[in-house]
């Protein structure tokens, strides 16, 4: 994950991967994790995204990272909201009501860090990492979630061939690779979004989905 690309991405304003109103998939699906009332739920790779105020809508406390802090300064300003800055070992904390936004990167965050979190939604990192990070994702980032986590992963599948990411395309067996050992995983939906994104259309691609998958961490194995 190369941070100077990110950044130049926000301040050119090249954020097509916004969804200013919120993931149909996420908004359709959530439920299915069936979470206690104030249960924490990480966000990596957060963005701007209204996603953040929907989950804390529905009475979740939500911690996101994000790496831009144009990205975190768009977010609170668009949603009215002036947080509280603190700063730790993770990054800088922006914080408003049911909402902590850390700017800082994914990768520092430790077993310290996420060991509140008991749900997760991963829209946009997965997908955004290159081949070469997203093992290292799953055996560091996703594996100092707390044991029985259970979160909402959103990937993206197309012909690799027609389009050099990010965002790039993962499909059912890479993420199987990545996470079956630690994780039970099931698909919900495939969906077809190829229609709605004349962007993409344009670039050549001849198919995408959006897969939505339900993801829980094992137990934790009991010390011989």
């Amino acid at each position: 994950m190369d941070p100077d690309y990110w950044h130049a991405r926000w301040r050119d304003g090249r954020t097509g991967f916004n969804q200013p109103d919120g993931n149909p998939l996420l908004q359709r699906h959530w439920a299915t994790l069936d979470l206690p009332a104030g249960s924490q739920v990480f966000v990596p790779l957060a963005g701007k995204s209204p996603d953040l105020l929907w989950l804390a809508a529905r009475g979740h406390r939500v911690l996101a990272v994000e790496l831009s802090p144009l990205a975190i300064e768009q977010f609170f300003a668009e949603a009215g909201i002036e947080p509280t800055v603190t700063r730790s070992r993770y990054g800088t904390h922006h914080r408003a009501g049911a909402i902590e936004l850390i700017c800082g990167d994914v990768f520092d965050l430790d077993h310290e860090a996420l060991s509140g979190c008991t749900a997760f939604y991963d829209r946009a990192a997965l997908i955004a990492l290159p081949a070469s990070l997203r093992q290292r994702y799953a055996d560091e980032v996703y594996a100092a979630l707390p044991p029985r986590c259970r979160g909402l992963l959103v990937s993206l599948e197309y012909p690799p061939a027609e389009l050099d990411g990010p965002p790039f395309a993962i499909d059912e067996a890479q993420v199987r690779a990545l996470y079956q050992r630690d994780w039970s995983i099931e698909v919900l939906e495939r969906q077809n979004i190829l229609a709605n994104q004349p962007a993409f259309q344009a670039q050549g691609l001849t198919s995408m989905h959006n897969i939505a998958y339900v993801l829980q961490r094992h137990e934790a194995k009991s010390p011989q």
